[in-house]
């Protein structure tokens, strides 16, 4: 075979065996290129899946807020609870809306609009009370009102009634707060009267029967009130609120003291003089002026413990017990004072606490008993605080809880008027749109009460609140325009906010805002003094008014 033969068959043969490896090489290139491309997509969505997948369970561990009901709720339980305020409640819930669920938040004036509702509610659904009567009349619904007069910006006078389980202290171990007790009713008045309390508690009582006590304080209005409704027959009991007698007992035998108005004077003094210096820790602690006994045991403690911080003996000249003595003024020779008011008062104040907590019954009262050896016998302070303990030792044996406890503190209504005041008020503490509050601020938060504010409708609750003015709506329209001061004569003549239970028998949604002159004008209303106040019979419709 030549040579060139030999050269034409070998190069045949090797571009044979380099098309075959080029065709097999690219095959592999392209499906090395596919695996890679496939490959790296599948990883992308695995961590894909896996993000999500851990998302889901993140999200599965965190409560969510399915229903609007539950919004309502948490929202109502920050403002009310947690005591923020409206813009704060709002706030809150859009920095938690990512983990609560919530795709927005709802504005201030949304939860100002739920609170109010939820008063409404609470005072349309109040159903008779679920403890059981003591006594065989069916009237009697178990419960102790507390009644109390609390005065605002403007001039209205809110009245308002707590109603309290009797048997409190048999099922709690506390003090009652307001967690424990239900607003049974509220108004509004220019002025109360014996004769018009009277007629409230009346109309109130026709829809939710009668209380089993009233607890009030020692006020001439709500004592003349007790007194019409019991020669009107309705015979109940009367609970002096222990703080308010403990008070009146120092008042009566201190304030004429001869040093008491030199005491109060150097308070005054040395108040000016410790304030805007390097002693300003030691100056005096702020005490109302009304109601000046509830709270004065404060500054002789203040007093006592200031004179301890003068040993006897001379002071170096410009030295700070120096400058101390100079703001005494007549403070050394009050110490008589001091410590017979700290004698009679340190053991009155210990059985107040005890009777706040656990209530009064006999094994409490033996205990005050104990308490007040410290005071002589012959004090008036222990005579009276002695005959009070026997008389309301005598109700809680008329109530049947002698043995238990009987609630004998109006503090939980004290706390309803402060908290309303300092919380969800504004600056402007409006008689009328703090009696809108108040129903809201008793009792815990359910979902119940949660549903019934969404069940309240937008005309019900402007029903209420565009029939009675406020001082911002007077200041908006009176301010600007000079010239309209006497139409606020105009609104104010005869405005009365009520606020009470609705009878069986009445209209659903039915809220009485009316004053009483315009009831007594109605035909189904009678007069209190002369009978028993009516609910209008069914075929009668409220009107909802201001009264001309």
């Amino acid at each position: 075979m030549s040579s060139l033969s030999k050269a034409n068959k070998s190069r045949k043969q090797w571009k044979t065996k380099a098309v075959s490896r080029g065709d097999e090489n690219r095959y592999f290139r392209k499906e090395t290129a596919r695996l890679g491309r496939e490959r790296d997509r599948y990883k992308a969505e695995a961590k894909e899946y896996k993000a999500k997948l851990e998302q889901k369970e993140q999200q599965d561990k965190m409560p969510v807020l399915c229903t609007k009901t539950e919004v309502v709720q948490i929202a109502l339980q920050l403002f009310l609870t947690a005591r923020i305020s409206f813009r704060a409640v709002s706030r809150v819930l859009g920095v938690l809306g990512h983990y609560l669920g919530l795709t927005k938040a709802p504005c201030p004036q949304t939860i100002i609009n739920w609170v109010t509702r939820l008063s409404i509610a609470r005072i349309q659904h109040l159903t008779p009370l679920l403890s059981a009567p003591l006594h065989q009349d069916p009237s009697d619904n178990g419960f102790i009102w507390m009644i109390d007069i609390s005065i605002a910006l403007g001039a209205g006078k809110i009245l308002a009634l707590l109603a309290l389980d009797v048997r409190h202290h048999q099922r709690s171990t506390e003090a009652p707060s307001l967690q424990n007790v239900h607003c049974v009713a509220v108004s509004v008045a220019l002025s109360w009267t014996g004769e018009e309390i009277a007629a409230f508690l009346r109309k109130v009582m026709a829809v939710v029967g009668q209380p089993s006590a009233f607890l009030k304080d020692g006020g001439s209005d709500l004592a003349k009130a007790a007194r019409l409704l019991e020669e009107g027959g309705f015979s109940t009991p009367s609970i002096a609120d222990t703080s308010h007698v403990i008070a009146n007992l120092l008042k009566h035998a201190y304030s004429t003291h001869p040093m008491f108005d030199a005491f109060l004077s150097a308070c005054g003094k040395a108040s000016q003089k410790l304030k805007q210096t390097v002693l300003a820790c030691l100056a005096p602690p702020k005490v109302s002026t009304k109601a000046r006994f509830m709270n004065l045991h404060r500054l002789v403690v203040w007093a006592d413990r200031l004179l301890r911080h003068s040993p006897p003996g001379g002071a170096a000249k410009r030295s700070l017990l120096a400058r101390l003595r100079e703001s005494f003024d007549q403070l050394p020779a009050c110490k008589g004072f001091l410590r017979g008011f700290l004698r009679d008062a340190t053991p009155l104040l210990a059985c107040q606490k005890l009777l706040k907590t656990k209530g009064l019954s006999y094994e409490t009262g033996q205990e005050c008993e104990a308490l007040i050896e410290e005071i002589p016998p012959s004090s008036p302070v222990r005579i009276g605080f002695t005959t009070w303990i026997a008389e309301q030792l005598q109700v809680a044996e008329t109530l049947g809880v002698a043995e238990t406890g009987l609630p004998i503190s109006s503090d939980p209504i004290e706390s309803l008027f402060g908290v309303a005041k300092n919380h969800g008020a504004g600056e402007t503490k409006d008689a009328n749109r703090l009696a809108v509050l108040l129903p809201a601020l008793c009792g815990p938060i359910t979902e119940e009460d949660a549903q019934r504010v969404l069940e309240i409708s937008v005309a019900q609750q402007e029903e209420l609140l565009s029939t009675f003015s406020s001082l911002i709506r007077q200041r908006r329209d009176i301010l600007p325009n000079p010239g309209n001061l006497e139409t606020l004569v105009l609104s104010e003549a005869g405005q009365n906010f009520e606020l009470i239970p609705r009878a069986e028998n009445r209209p659903k949604n039915v809220i009485i805002l009316n004053d009483i002159k315009g009831l007594r004008k109605n035909e189904w209303f009678r007069d209190p003094l002369e009978s028993r106040a009516l609910s209008p019979p069914r075929d009668c419709p409220v009107k909802l008014k201001m009264a001309q």
